[in-house]
C-alpha cells in the first residue's frame, strides 16, 4: 500500500503501522519481534470492527530508515504471512500519533477500502523470481547463432588493440540487440510456465545488464507447491545458462496498491 506519513508537532512518540489484517487473524506471532526504531519495542494490534493495524510505538524525534528498520518491517510482515494470516503491507514509514489516530483516522475511514483489499489478497503470499544470465554462457549462445557477430569477433581478433573502432562499436550494437531479443523470449518463457499458477503478476524492470527478468507473482496458498515446483523445473532446465532466484512467500508488496484499487484476477 502506498502509506503517508503523518507527523504530529509535540508528541513525543507515535504509532508505526506496518499494515493490516483481520482482527481474527491478529496472532501473537509478531509479539517479540524486533520493532521499527527499537528492536525492544513491542510488535501489536489496533482494532476497529473487523481489521487491525499492526503496530508498534516510535520515539518522534527517531530518525527512521537504517537497515535495521527495514529488517524489522519485512520480518514482522513475512512472519504474518508465515503464520498464514492475509496481510496487507503499508509502505515504510507509515506512522500516526497515538492509537486512537490509528483507530479513528485510519481503520474507521478506510475499513471498507480494507475489508475489501483482504479480500482480494485472502490466501495469497508474494514470490518474486530474479533471474540473471550466466554471461559466459549466454555471448557463446549469441556467437554460435550470429554468424556477422562471430565474424567482427574473429576480424577484431586478429587486428591490433588499437584498430578496429568501428567494428567493435557494431559488434556490441549486434550483440545488445541479441541478448535483448533472448531477453524478450526468455521473459515469456517465465510467463508461460509461471504466470497460469499466480493469482496476478507484477513485471519489475531488471537492473542489471545480465538481467533477464525480475517479476513478483501472487500465489494462492494451495498453489504453491505447485507454483515453486514450476519454478524448480524452469531453473533445472535453465541451469547452464541463466541462474533463477526466488524469493517468498513473503507479504504481497508488490499487490498491495492494486488490492486497493482492485486488480483483474486470473490470468
Amino acid at each position: 500500500m502506498t502509506g503517508a506519513t503523518w507527523q504530529t508537532p509535540g508528541t513525543e512518540s507515535g504509532r508505526y503501522i506496518y499494515g493490516v489484517v483481520r482482527g481474527a487473524e491478529a496472532v501473537t506471532v509478531v509479539e517479540g519481534l524486533p520493532a521499527v526504531g527499537s528492536a525492544d519495542g513491542q510488535v501489536t494490534y489496533v482494532g476497529h470492527r473487523a481489521i487491525a493495524a499492526v503496530v508498534s510505538e516510535v520515539a518522534a524525534d527517531r530518525p527512521l530508515g537504517t537497515p535495521g528498520d527495514l529488517r524489522a518491517h519485512a520480518q514482522v510482515l513475512d512472519s504474518l504471512v508465515a503464520a498464514d494470516a492475509t496481510v496487507l503491507p503499508f509502505r515504510f514509514g507509515t506512522v500516526l500519533p497515538d492509537e486512537k489516530a490509528v483507530a479513528d483516522e485510519l481503520l474507521a475511514c478506510g475499513h471498507d477500502a480494507f475489508m475489501a483489499a483482504l479480500d482480494r489478497l485472502e490466501g495469497s503470499a508474494q514470490f518474486t523470481l530474479r533471474a540473471r544470465y550466466v554471461q559466459d554462457e549466454v555471448l557463446r549462445e549469441v556467437l554460435a547463432e550470429q554468424p556477422e557477430a562471430q565474424r567482427l569477433r574473429d576480424e577484431l581478433n586478429s587486428m591490433p588493440e588499437d584498430a578496429g573502432y568501428y567494428r567493435r562499436i557494431q559488434l556490441g550494437q549486434l550483440m545488445a540487440e541479441a541478448i535483448a531479443d533472448k531477453r524478450d523470449s526468455d521473459s515469456v518463457e517465465i510467463d508461460r510456465c509461471l504466470a497460469p499458477l499466480a493469482v496476478a503478476v507484477t513485471p519489475g524492470e531488471p537492473a542489471a545488464a545480465e538481467a533477464v527478468a525480475d517479476v513478483s507473482f501472487l500465489v494462492e496458498r494451495e498453489r504453491r507447491p505447485a507454483f515453486e515446483q514450476a519454478a524448480e523445473d524452469l531453473a533445472r532446465r535453465w541451469h547452464d545458462r541463466i541462474r533463477l532466484r526466488l524469493l517468498g512467500p513473503v507479504a504481497p508488496y508488490a499487490f498491495a496498491t492494486e488490492a486497493m484499487d482492485g486488480f483483474e484476477e486470473g490470468r
